[in-house]
């Protein structure tokens, strides 16, 4: 269990896809407020419209990822890319357009293709041997830290350098090219819906809510270092320019750590482990908010960095193991609309706190809310185990009083199972 499963041609035909359709939505934020900046009220208008994007993909990627079929995936896949390309295109080409059309614009951008992050994981586990799953979810992730890493400096350089517009016309023209790559790809992912056992979509997925809280909790401390740190920075008369490489050391440590999680197998239940690494987590984030000095702030980013790339890790395999082949894509949707939603209200929060409190004590009621939202989610998985623990308990019991034994030893044997039956696919 090694990279070594992870890598091939077809892998990295998949990484290119990725970088085409993940890089947009790394730019998006930055680029939108770069593109009204210069209009009147345009701080407040580039907010509002990065906004508008979010919560087009908070309310996309779950209504479009319940609805992806595992066999099929690609159309949709391109359907949804080629929309977030036509709202990226439509917002470049009218920068001047009136605030109601950019903010539909923004909300088609983030909307159509949200179930596209759902979507590619799905199809990157089922291209590598089952062994190497925590390899591939590692590889991916590494390759998500950088390019939110490299993001920032590249949307800044072109906006300023070159034209506003311009970050959005290489949206565009990147999310338009993975289109294309989607067909050096499988076409889908094999899936039995059988595996649902007749239940609804929407109850198979509910079934995974701890790890969707405990996603946001894990987003949420993201939403602090990012939107507080320049205040904070400001409160201890640091230069607040220190807050671009603390945040790239932030994205650098996710990295190293997602790296080193697909390195070996870890002890202990997936549910324990990301109970831990969000409270270690929580305490790196505190320490930013209580050390003065701005090399240990550093230091405690980087290594927030490492451990939050090992929760998002433990939550992708938590939903693997709690939810069935075919509500794969779905899952991964609502996780990626939790998140999002996550960290909207958490800097939400810290945001209203900032006009009431000191930064660091924004930032500590934030690891507050994020320790909060840790417990739900571990009390909602431990009842949710106890009670698959014990209707495996009730089925088993059950099954003992039917077997009717004979003076002579046990009854006689079940009827042959017929052909096609779930034990037989299972094999």
């Amino acid at each position: 269990m090694t990279y070594r499963d992870v890598a091939s041609k077809q892998a990295l035909a998949w990484a290119v896809v990725a970088i085409g359709a993940r890089m947009p939505v790394a730019m998006a934020p930055l680029a939108l407020v770069f593109l009204t900046r210069e209009r009147p009220g345009g701080y407040s208008l580039g907010a509002a419209l990065a906004a508008a994007y979010v919560i087009g993909e908070i309310a996309g990627a779950p209504f479009l990822g319940t609805r992806m079929r595992p066999h099929r995936a690609r159309p949709q896949l391109a359907v949804g890319l080629a929309g977030g390309a036509t709202g990226f295109a439509g917002l470049a080409a009218f920068p001047h357009a009136h605030p109601a059309i950019l903010a539909a614009f923004a909300a088609l951008a983030g909307a159509a293709p949200s179930a596209a992050p759902g979507g590619l994981r799905a199809l990157l586990t089922a291209m590598v041997p089952k062994r190497a799953v925590a390899q591939a979810l590692s590889a991916e992730s590494m390759l998500t830290f950088g390019i939110w890493s490299l993001t920032p400096a590249a949307v800044t350089g072109l906006a300023l350098g070159v034209a506003p517009r311009i970050p959005l016309l290489l949206a565009a023209a990147l999310m338009a090219s993975s289109v294309a790559g989607l067909w050096m790809l499988p076409a889908g992912w094999a899936a039995d819906e059988a595996d649902r056992d007749g239940e609804s979509m929407a109850r198979i997925l509910s079934r995974a809510w701890p790890a969707y809280v405990t996603g946001a909790a894990g987003l949420s401390l993201l939403a602090l270092a990012e939107l507080v740190l320049p205040a904070l920075l400001e409160q201890r008369g640091t230069g607040v320019g220190w807050a671009g490489p603390l945040l790239t050391g932030l994205s650098l440590g996710s990295a190293a750590g997602a790296f080193l999680y697909g390195l070996r197998d870890w002890p202990g239940r997936l549910r324990t482990r990301s109970v831990l690494l969000l409270c270690a987590m929580s305490a790196c984030v505190a320490l930013v908010a209580l050390i003065p000095a701005l090399a240990w702030m550093a230091a405690a980013l980087v290594l927030a960095g490492v451990l939050q790339a090992g929760a998002m890790l433990t939550r992708n395999l938590s939903l693997r193991e709690i939810l069935p082949p075919s509500a794969l894509a779905a899952g991964y949707s609502v996780m990626y609309a939790a998140v999002g939603a996550g960290y909207a209200a958490t800097g939400s929060l810290a945001g209203a706190l900032l006009h009431f409190v000191a930064p660091s004590t924004a930032i500590l009621a934030g690891v507050g809310l994020t320790l909060l939202l840790t417990a739900v989610g571990a009390l909602g998985e431990s009842r949710r185990t106890a009670s698959v623990v014990s209707a495996g308990e009730r089925s088993a019991s059950r099954g003992d009083k039917g077997v009717v034994e004979s003076p002579a030893g046990p009854g006689p044997e079940r009827a042959p199972i017929c052909s096609g039956s779930d034990t037989e696919r299972r094999l």
